[in-house]
This record gives structure tokens, C-alpha cells and sequence, in this order.
């Protein structure tokens, strides 16, 4: 079966680690992004830098304006929300396992309080 365009829904947009990398860089940010800033944090060519951001633009990701040269883009969060809404089903194995983690150091911390200070091991 052939592999979705990436241009298809948000998902597939996102599957490219660059592209992840543009929306944490637009995210940080507190302006608009120029593509050749976007293209010195990256340390990519300027070419591959507006494929990228045509990807991203045409599934709504980041939006642009031109600024007289210029192309400023900025991220559009709001169109990241079936990403977030497909990941928030699994977060009950996160808050699950950090539950574990959190009563198995409460646990240890309480056996080793109550060892006699000749016996506790020592701390690293």
C-alpha cells in the first residue's frame, strides 16, 4: 500500500523530524519567523527550509505574510489538535506508570527511614 502525501492531514505533515523541529522553533518563538531565520537555527538549506514550510502550510500548521521580501510564518497551534487529542487516550499509561514509579520511591524512602542509621546504605 502506498504511503499517504504528506500534505494529506496533519499526521503525515508531522511524521518528518525537520518539520517538528520548524514548529518547536515557531512555537519558542515570540514573533513571526523570516525563513532565513528558520533556516540558521536549523542549519538546512533555504530550499528545504520553505519545502518544509509548504508542508506545513498547506495543512494548516503555520500560516505566512509577506513583510515587503519577507516571509514571516508562525504557527498556527490550533491545527495540532487532533494530534493532541489522538495522543491524550494514551496518557493514562503515562500517569499510570509515573503513579508506579511515584509509590515504588515512597515506598524505598519509607524502608529506608526506618532502617537504623548503622545499616543504611550509603548515598552516592
Amino acid at each position: 500500500m502506498p504511503r499517504a502525501a504528506t500534505t494529506t492531514d496533519v499526521f503525515n505533515a508531522i511524521a518528518e523530524p525537520r518539520r517538528r523541529q520548524i514548529i518547536d522553533l515557531l512555537a519558542g518563538a515570540s514573533r513571526p519567523q523570516a525563513v532565513g531565520d528558520l533556516v540558521e537555527a536549523l542549519q538546512l538549506p533555504q530550499p528545504a527550509v520553505s519545502k518544509h514550510l509548504a508542508v506545513l502550510r498547506k495543512v494548516g500548521v503555520v500560516s505566512v505574510r509577506k513583510q515587503g521580501k519577507q516571509r514571516l510564518y508562525e504557527l498556527n497551534a490550533v491545527e495540532l489538535r487532533p494530534v493532541h487529542d489522538w495522543v491524550k487516550t494514551y496518557e493514562r499509561f503515562w500517569s499510570n506508570q509515573l503513579d508506579r514509579i511515584k509509590q515504588r520511591a515512597e515506598k524505598l524512602a519509607a524502608e529506608r527511614a526506618a532502617q537504623p542509621k548503622s545499616k543504611k546504605p550509603k548515598e552516592i
